[in-house]
């Protein structure tokens, strides 16, 4: 099954991107920005939730509505960048679980290097949405799914607020079933693998080790 990634056009998350890119734009202005997008996103990609009527009894009368129908979700960032959206979509989800996977860079192979994975107990009954704010080669991203699979999750979607197109297509190679939300395609990857124009190093941005 190929799931056919959503690339999100909604102003208010490119007004916030064009900040985000900023080289100016300081560690904590970058953290709020990077929450908020993050958020924006989840209400998209938690869109297909599935609902169940229920009876609430307002201060006027007896009301049919709906609510969400019992399905369990997690959230399991990519350290360390993905730690900035964390809060943005535990806004929107708060009973969530968080899970982590820690995934660096070899600067010689450029090459993805696993140096931790922590998830729920439950994790394989649960919605999982694996957050990242840059998708560049797409070995981190295609790793982290792999480690969540093999656990035996069945429903995983990946967030990323950046991707390139290289990026991209090599995540969605490997894991065709599932679905990708971008906030913005850029032009390509330069030859250290950075993309371009990019906004830099999301890590050292968030936490101003840069």
């Amino acid at each position: 099954m190929n799931v056919k990634p959503l690339i999100m056009d909604h102003p208010l998350i490119q007004h916030k991107i064009s900040l985000l890119r900023d080289k100016n734009t300081g560690a904590k202005e970058f953290r709020e920005l990077t929450s908020e997008i993050a958020m924006l996103m989840c209400y998209e990609a938690t869109r297909d939730l599935p609902l169940k009527e229920v009876e609430i009894e307002t201060p006027i009368a007896v009301a049919k509505t709906k609510v969400i129908s019992g399905r369990k979700m997690a959230f399991v960032p990519i350290l360390r960048a993905g730690l900035g959206m964390v809060e943005g979509v535990l806004n929107l989800v708060p009973a969530a679980k968080v899970g982590h996977i820690g995934l660096y860079r070899d600067p010689e192979t450029l090459k993805p290097v696993e140096y931790y994975c922590k998830l729920p107990v439950d994790i394989e009954e649960r919605e999982v949405i694996v957050i990242d704010p840059m998708l560049a080669t797409g070995g981190s991203a295609v790793d982290a799914i792999n480690l969540i699979k093999a656990k035996g999750v069945k429903n995983i979607k990946f967030m990323c607020i950046i991707a390139a197109p290289e990026g991209l297509e090599a995540l969605t190679t490997a894991h065709p079933d599932v679905p990708v939300y971008i906030a913005a395609l850029d032009e390509k990857l330069d030859d250290h693998c950075y993309i371009m124009p990019g906004l830099g190093d999301a890590g050292d941005r968030i936490f101003g080790t840069r």
